[in-house]
């Protein structure tokens, strides 16, 4: 496949249906500066909007609509661009989505059902549905339009000037970091960074191939899939990705961290790429430059209510 290509046809796509996030740099965050990227502040509070809006854009969406299967910030990525774009939209989400997320979901105006269990549980309960009415499934991250969609977040990120030799993302299904490497192509390090308790990524380079793995800890929410998706494992193993992992307290204090230096709120997943690099996860070489993207920004409980 040609990623260049599809993340610049996803970019043109959603132009004017996502918002073009804003950059910073920090020097309260670590010994040196590091560039970051705020998209945690994109529609409904995480990158996957691009995803959402290139799938539904690029398709004939079927009069059953589309469906999909979410930790919580897919979900309300679907139910937003499917709102907006004036399809129905049946969300699936597992409990651990909690109630923020559930009440955002809510808010799109999306037709949500609440799942026991976790992600898997979830995308089980969409594929049903996808099955019985016609509807579209809209995958979180194992789907070459999601991918292209979420690459456009670093090929926006290039042009608004990063200077860095490393970018580090968080991991959950894969999506996100998968755009990222497919748009990337080896031009600048990559550093994956996940939760040592959901660490699919990780266990699938260990293993060779993508694995199940347990899912907890205070990023579950958002980066709790299973497995890590193909298309994802795929481009980390043709660009030899270096994986870290980091624990929930480094998670935690990245997020302390983020609100007492540059009030910044954000959610564990959010926080997860910082994590790794206040922690000591992932020591950079004395002149590395360094890069994190903030993901997301749906903190549970909501702060305002």
């Amino acid at each position: 496949m040609n990623w260049k290509a599809e993340i610049k046809a996803a970019a043109d796509r959603i132009g004017g249906y996502t918002v073009t996030t804003p950059v910073m740099t920090s020097d309260a965050l670590w010994e040196r500066p590091v560039a970051i990227k705020l998209e945690h502040l994109q529609h409904t509070g995480s990158f996957k909007a691009r995803g959402a809006f290139n799938t539904l854009r690029a398709v004939d969406v079927p009069a059953g609509g589309v469906v999909a299967a979410s930790g919580g910030n897919h979900g309300a990525a679907v139910g937003f661009a499917a709102h907006r774009l004036g399809h129905k939209a049946q969300i699936f989400v597992p409990e651990i989505a909690g109630p923020a997320k559930i009440a955002l979901i809510e808010r799109t105006g999306a037709d949500l059902t609440v799942v026991p269990g976790e992600y898997a549980d979830a995308l089980d309960m969409a594929k049903r549905h996808e099955q019985r009415h016609g509807a579209m499934q809209v995958h979180a991250y194992d789907a070459p339009l999601t991918v292209a969609g979420q690459g456009t977040c670093l090929r926006e990120w290039e042009a608004q000037g990063l200077d860095a030799d490393t970018v580090l993302i968080a991991v959950g299904g894969g999506g996100l970091i998968g755009g990222s490497l497919a748009w990337n192509q080896g031009a600048r390090k990559i550093v994956a960074v996940e939760p040592a308790s959901c660490n699919t990524l990780d266990a699938a380079m260990t293993a060779g191939a993508p694995v199940d793995v347990s899912v907890s800890g205070v990023a579950a929410n958002a980066l709790g899939a299973r497995r890590i998706g193909q298309i994802c494992f795929d481009l980390a193993r043709e660009h030899a990705t270096p994986v870290v992992t980091v624990t929930d307290t480094a998670i935690t204090d990245a997020q302390r961290l983020l609100w007492q230096a540059h009030r910044l709120l954000v959610e564990p997943a959010g926080a997860c790429a910082l994590a790794a690099l206040i922690s000591g996860a992932y020591i950079p070489a004395s002149d590395e430059r360094v890069a994190v993207l903030l993901c997301g920004g749906n903190i549970a409980p909501d702060p305002l209510g």
